[in-house]
């Protein structure tokens, strides 16, 4: 897509760089004594109504050109499915076969001690 830095269009670019630019000025401006502190506001509104400009009047067009959607399709989606039960009834039947063997182990009593 023309017209894009880091996959954002030159908008969404021009608003960020305003914003930091005006954070950055709000900043110095704050740090400063007597009535430049109050410059803070004019570049907020500054600021704001840049960002109300590029957002209310757009410059492309409304619509979107057509295209073909790639459809991604799974072709292994029974194979895995059925990979998948197979492990799955391995499992359970070991664990069943498993747990008799456990719970059927001998205890044996211990001897008394005799002194």
């Amino acid at each position: 897509m023309a017209g894009t830095v880091l996959e954002v269009g030159t908008g969404v670019l021009i608003i960020t760089i305003v914003w930091i630019a005006a954070l950055v000025f709000g900043t110095l401006l704050l740090r400063a004594s007597g009535p430049a502190k109050l410059g803070v506001v004019p570049v907020f509104l500054l600021a704001l109504t840049i960002t109300l400009a590029l957002v209310l009047i757009p410059r492309g067009p409304e619509e979107s050109p057509p295209f073909k959607e790639i459809e991604i399709v799974d072709t292994l989606f029974i194979g895995r499915y059925v990979l998948l039960a197979v492990a799955s009834a391995v499992f359970l039947l070991a664990f069943f076969m498993l747990l008799p063997l456990h719970f059927l182990e001998p205890v044996y009593a211990k001897a008394l001690k005799t002194q």
